[in-house]
């Protein structure tokens, strides 16, 4: 799994590239909610569930079907706030989940992610996968194997999503100071 600092990146770059607005920042933390969720299959893993179960982790949690049910329960849980169309919004949360899985499908370890589960249970990962997993222990995050995940996140994750915000933003500001006609 990729660590939980980049996959709330990831999700506020989603945020970033749907003009989420920064207020009111529940939005923000819903994106970042929809991001880390999947992770929640921790909880099968301590339980007993073997790790290529359903209930396994990067299991059903990191499927296209969870990520699609998850943001439209919140979607209609939060409602319509004036502040982003219901379709943009589901959109955002979409993407912010379902970006959990395409990120673990980037590491270089684990069984791969059921993107297609409950109907195929099979684990699938990126032919490229420079990014390095990351430990469920606090303490193996803290050392140097942490050290290590957070150096390949931040060359293969965190640049390239600064450089998508900043060419967002750049072509925001220079679309908004043509003129207009």
């Amino acid at each position: 799994m990729a660590s939980p600092v980049t996959h709330a990146v990831v999700a506020a770059t989603v945020a970033v590239g749907f003009r989420v607005p920064l207020v009111p920042f529940r939005y923000w933390a819903l994106g970042i909610l929809c991001a880390e969720a999947p992770d929640l299959d921790a909880i099968g893993f301590w339980a007993g569930h073997p790790y290529h179960s359903l209930w396994g982790h990067r299991g059903l949690t990191h499927s296209v079907l969870f990520a699609i049910l998850l943001s439209w329960v919140l979607v209609r849980l939060a409602g319509n706030q004036n502040d982003m169309s219901l379709g943009r919004f589901w959109c955002f949360l979409f993407l912010s989940t379902f970006s959990h899985g395409l990120l673990d499908a980037m590491t270089d370890g684990g069984l791969g992610v059921a993107f297609l589960s409950p109907f195929d249970p099979t684990r699938y990962f990126f032919s490229f996968r420079p990014v390095h997993v990351s430990s469920m222990s606090l303490r193996d995050l803290l050392g140097p194997h942490g050290v290590n995940v957070l150096v390949s996140e931040w060359i293969w994750v965190w640049v390239p999503c600064a450089v998508f915000v900043a060419g967002m933003t750049v072509a925001r500001k220079w679309r908004a100071a043509r003129p207009k006609g």
